[in-house]
């Protein structure tokens, strides 16, 4: 389950807003992508749902949803035993795992199938923590 990441060097002032935007619970994260959309008109989708979508045909049709993100609500009274999943599944360090519980409501794991989203929702709950499917 290793992910390769590709850092990237960003101006001062970008680095400052992206430590900013860091900081968001997922709720406000949210509210600002819907303002953003709005503001300037432009959509946070992703670009293979846009190219799976039919060209003008409507689109008033609910489509099945296939991308699926698991949000750590609460971490319970177990909350170490949460941070121990988080990591596990995650992969993060013990602080950012750590941050990741105390932010609560926030996304654990996001864009995966609904089997990995049932999976990952089992293993947070039997460590006793609350969780959810979006």
């Amino acid at each position: 389950m290793s992910e390769e990441t590709t850092v990237v060097e960003l101006e001062p002032e970008v680095q400052a807003i992206a430590d900013t935007l860091d900081t968001l619970s997922l709720l406000q994260a949210s509210s600002l992508v819907k303002h953003l959309e709005e503001k300037w008109g432009v959509s946070a989708a992703a670009p293979m749902a846009v190219a799976a979508a039919p060209g003008g045909g409507g689109g008033d049709a609910e489509e099945e949803q296939t991308s699926f993100d698991v949000i750590l609500e609460s971490p319970g009274d177990k909350k170490i035993q949460v941070i121990k999943e988080v990591r596990a599944i995650t992969g993060l360090g013990l602080k950012e795992a750590k941050g990741l519980v105390d932010d609560a409501p926030k996304a654990v794991k996001e864009g995966c199938s609904k089997e990995e989203a049932e999976e990952i929702k089992e293993k947070l709950e039997g460590a006793g923590g609350t969780v959810k499917i979006a």
